[in-house]
C-alpha cells in the first residue's frame, strides 16, 4: 500500500509540473529564437538580392565593354583596309606614270635612263616632262643604285625646277647620290647646302647626321663629333638624334 501511495503522489506531482509550464508559443526563450530566425531570415534575403544586383551590374559593364572592343576591332579592320587599297592605288599610279615617262622617252627617239640608256649633260631625264616626272626618275635612279646618273639627274632638275617644292629633297638626294658612292667631300658640301639654303627643310636633321657620317668617314673626329652632338641637342626627338647617339657611342668605344 505504502508503494502504491508514492507512486501516486508523484504522478500527481509531475503533472502539475507540467501543468505550470507556459506553452511553446509563449517560452520567452522559444519567442526570441524565433524573431532571431526570421532577422536572419530577412538579412540572407538582402544579402541574396544585392548579390544579385551586383551580378547584374557587372554583367551589364561587360557588356559594354565588349560593345565598345567590337566598335573598335570593326574600326581598326575599316582603317586597315583603307590604307591597304591607298596603297594599291598609289603603286598603281606610280607604276602608270613611270611606264608612261619610258613610253614618252622612246617615242621621241631615245632610250629610257631607266633601261640603261644614257643622260647627256644638260638633258633632262623627261625632257617636256613635269618637276614631279624628273624628280620620280631621279630618285628610281638612286633606289637602283646608279649613283652617278642619279646625281646627273638631280642636277639637272635643281637647274630646270629652282622653285619646285621638291627642291630641298632634291638637294638632299643629290647629296645622298655622292655619299653612297663614297665621294664623301662631294656629299659634305651638297649636305651643307641643304641646311644653308633651306634651313625649314624636314631633310635638315638628316643632312646634319650625314655630314657626321662623312666626317667620321673622312676621319675628322672632332668635327664629327660637334656635328653629331649637334643633331641631338636640336632635334632630339627625331630618328636622326638616335642614330647620332649610336655613332657617338661607337666613336667612344673606338676611342677616336
Amino acid at each position: 500500500m505504502k508503494r502504491s501511495s508514492f507512486l501516486l503522489l508523484m504522478a500527481v506531482a509531475l503533472s502539475g509540473c507540467s501543468l505550470l509550464q507556459p506553452p511553446p508559443s509563449e517560452d520567452p526563450v522559444q519567442i526570441r529564437l524565433a524573431d532571431m530566425e526570421r532577422r536572419l531570415e530577412t538579412i540572407e534575403r538582402v544579402m541574396d538580392n544585392q548579390s544579385l544586383v551586383q551580378l547584374s551590374q557587372q554583367v551589364s559593364a561587360l557588356e559594354r565593354r565588349a560593345d565598345q572592343l567590337q566598335g573598335s576591332a570593326e574600326t581598326l579592320q575599316y582603317n586597315s583596309e583603307d590604307t591597304a587599297e591607298r596603297q594599291r592605288q598609289l603603286y598603281a599610279d606610280l607604276d602608270s606614270r613611270i611606264q608612261d615617262l619610258e613610253s614618252r622617252m622612246q617615242a621621241s627617239g631615245g632610250n629610257s635612263v631607266l633601261d640603261g640608256g644614257t643622260l647627256p649633260p644638260g638633258q633632262l631625264p623627261v625632257p617636256g616632262g613635269s618637276d614631279r616626272d624628273n624628280y620620280q626618275v631621279a630618285f628610281e635612279l638612286l633606289k637602283e643604285e646608279r649613283y652617278d646618273m642619279a646625281a646627273v639627274a638631280f642636277k639637272q632638275f635643281l637647274l630646270a625646277f629652282p622653285d619646285s617644292e621638291l627642291v630641298d629633297n632634291a638637294q638632299y638626294w643629290l647629296a645622298e647620290s655622292y655619299y653612297a658612292s663614297d665621294n664623301f667631300e662631294q656629299a659634305l658640301r651638297d649636305f651643307q647646302a641643304v641646311i644653308d639654303e633651306h634651313p625649314r627643310s624636314s631633310k635638315v636633321p638628316d643632312a646634319l647626321l650625314k655630314m657626321g657620317f662623312c666626317n667620321y668617314n673622312l676621319q675628322r673626329w672632332d668635327a664629327a663629333r660637334v656635328t653629331l652632338t649637334r643633331v641631338q641637342a636640336d632635334y632630339p626627338e627625331t630618328t636622326a638624334a638616335r642614330l647620332a647617339g649610336q655613332y657617338l657611342t661607337r666613336m667612344e668605344s673606338e676611342g677616336v
